[in-house]
């Protein structure tokens, strides 16, 4: 059994998206039965995506030299990162930076879209020695490569940030989210580590990631709707962009620096299906058994659209919901977006701030799955399952 003083606390949170810049308008904006998702439906038509709210990158990341070398998915990752550190009392203490562990979500790199369009109206000439030449040395250049690299992300974290403790980059879209969760809170409770900065982001508003989903039949092209609303019409999802940072803590060391959590997570898991008929539920099942096997709570869903996997999960909830244990449910990309690898982690820290607050937050539209919570929230499972893999649950609860 896990010592006590090994508990896994929340003491940072840093979230950017679609809906504001940081924790107070997040739950500003979700506590509003009025709130509405922020769409451009333009730019990319037929898709839609979530766009980065409005944001002073130099409140994070002061030197002009270094927002300009990094890609924006990184900057608004950075953004968060130093957002996180700053709200759990790290950021600028040398000593506690010292020994932060970072864990990271990445996704690869984004494209220079330009570039790869010359290349392939090269390649359409048929004039391999222009290419050669003239096309690849000059596009191409290597500072360009090594700002695309996937580890960059915490690189630039270290950098802008001066955490040096030890670091670890997970890849692998929303299972990246999953993995660097669970990987932090296993070696705290492990006693592998004491303070761990973890989370990802995600640049939506990019014309490469979006063909590549697309490829694969995973967007909603349609005029907008929630999450759980897009069955009819064969599902998919929308890309939102987002940065979302946790500092997690071992509750010794937390209450030696005095510093108060928002929550505590009680247990969390992940798992990959093949994906045939009845793996989510199989899966979920599992997942629950060791991660919330009894009691009641409230439910923040991860839920992104694409089909059957939102299906499964949408039947599965409905189970805990007639069965009565899950109070509420609300699937948080119907406002946010589909955030992949940083979706988790932002579900994680949407779930600390309403514990926080003690007040789960009213339904995000849909079926009557999401209807009114009644009473005090002191227990939120957050939900994770992939457009293509992984699936995860995390339970978070009261630090007491």
């Amino acid at each position: 059994m896990q010592d006590q003083a090994t508990d896994v606390w929340v003491t940072g949170i840093g979230l950017v998206s679609s809906l504001g810049d940081g924790k107070t308008a997040h739950v500003e904006k979700l506590a509003s039965e009025a709130v509405r998702p922020v769409l451009n439906e333009t730019t990319y038509s037929p898709y839609t995506v979530h766009p980065l709210a409005e944001v002073d990158l130099g409140r994070q990341i002061a030197k002009k030299s270094d927002q300009r070398q990094m890609e924006p998915w990184q900057r608004i990752g950075v953004y968060a990162a130093g957002q996180a550190l700053e709200d759990a009392g790290v950021k600028g203490d040398a000593g506690l930076l010292g020994k932060t562990n970072l864990v990271v979500a990445a996704g690869s790199g984004e494209r220079d879209t330009a570039v790869d369009a010359k290349i392939l109206a090269t390649i359409g000439t048929s004039d391999t020695a222009l290419l050669a030449k003239e096309v690849l040395p000059t596009a191409l250049r290597p500072t360009l490569f090594l700002a695309q690299l996937s580890n960059l992300l915490a690189g630039n974290i270290s950098i802008v940030h001066n955490v040096t403790g030890s670091s670890r980059t997970f890849m692998g879209e929303e299972m990246a989210g999953m993995s660097a969760i669970e990987n932090a809170v296993r070696r705290i409770g492990a006693g592998q580590g004491e303070l761990f900065l973890v989370g990802g982001a995600l640049n939506a508003e990019r014309e490469d990631l979006l063909l590549e989903y697309e490829l694969g039949r995973n967007l909603w092209s349609k005029p907008f709707r929630g999450v759980w609303e897009r069955r009819e019409d064969g599902g998919g999802y929308v890309p939102g962009s987002m940065g979302a940072f946790l500092v997690l803590e071992a509750r010794s060391h937390a209450e030696a620096r005095g510093r108060k959590p928002y929550a505590r997570i009680a247990g969390v898991g992940s798992d990959r299906s093949r994906r045939n008929p009845g793996d989510v539920t199989k899966t979920l099942d599992s997942l629950a058994r060791d991660v919330a096997p009894a009691g009641t709570f409230a439910v923040l869903s991860g839920a992104c659209g694409v089909e059957t996997a939102t299906s499964e999960e949408q039947a599965w909830l409905s189970k805990l919901s007639a069965d009565g244990r899950a109070s509420g449910v609300r699937a948080y990309g119907s406002l946010l977006g589909h955030g992949v690898e940083a979706h988790f982690p932002a579900g994680i820290a949407l779930a600390a701030l309403a514990i926080d607050g003690g007040k789960f937050y009213p339904p995000f539209g849909g079926p009557d799955l999401e209807r009114p919570a009644a009473g005090p929230c002191e227990r939120v499972l957050v939900t994770a399952v992939g457009h293509g893999h992984g699936e995860a649950l995390a339970l978070l609860d009261q630090a007491i």
